[in-house]
């Protein structure tokens, strides 16, 4: 069955972008893209993603080769450039009414990412369509930025594991808060 999933890094203090966008924070850190809750394992996985219009620009400024390598879709009010021979699909709709298309495309057996923003995959989890957090916390605090999640959302432990640096968690979205 197809899940909704964010897999993220954050800081300590709970940021994935720091005041300026910069990831150098995070890309600095020891990590082991095969280890556990490794992106390699995750990528595989994946049949579609979601991002919003600053993660997509952060990505093509940082690795202007970049292809997704799954059907994309950009939430986005902004005019964005694609990507030749990309799968991309701008939108300024709501995520729930793009949800369905995702499944569809990530297929029965693969997820959808939900790359970057905290906001949208609070978006995702206001719709009721965020089923897994997956995240991993670097050693260092940053005092401001992009907030992981910038609402509350009400998760439970399911998996924890140190991959390098790293200390990797994943979470269920709880549908109803706890008794």
């Amino acid at each position: 069955m197809t899940r909704t999933v964010f897999y993220t890094a954050t800081s300590l203090d709970g940021f994935i972008a720091d005041p300026d966008n910069s990831l150098d924070w995070l890309l600095s850190r020891e990590t082991d893209e095969n280890g556990p809750m490794g992106y390699k394992e995750f990528i595989q996985g994946v049949g579609a993603m979601a991002m919003g219009a600053t993660t997509y620009l952060w990505v093509r400024e940082h690795d202007p080769d970049w292809m997704p390598e799954k059907p994309a879709w950009v939430f986005t009010h902004r005019e964005l450039a694609p990507i030749a021979g990309a799968d991309l699909r701008f939108t300024a709709g709501e995520v729930a009414r793009e949800h369905a298309a995702m499944v569809e495309a990530a297929g029965p057996d693969r997820d959808v990412w939900v790359v970057g923003g905290g906001d949208l995959a609070g978006q995702f989890a206001d719709a009721g369509l965020l089923d897994e957090v997956v995240v991993a916390i670097a050693p260092v605090t940053l005092g401001g930025g992009a907030p992981l999640l910038p609402r509350r959302i009400e998760l439970e432990v399911r998996e924890v594991e140190r991959n390098g640096e790293l200390a990797c968690i994943r979470f269920a979205v709880r549908r109803e808060p706890p008794a």
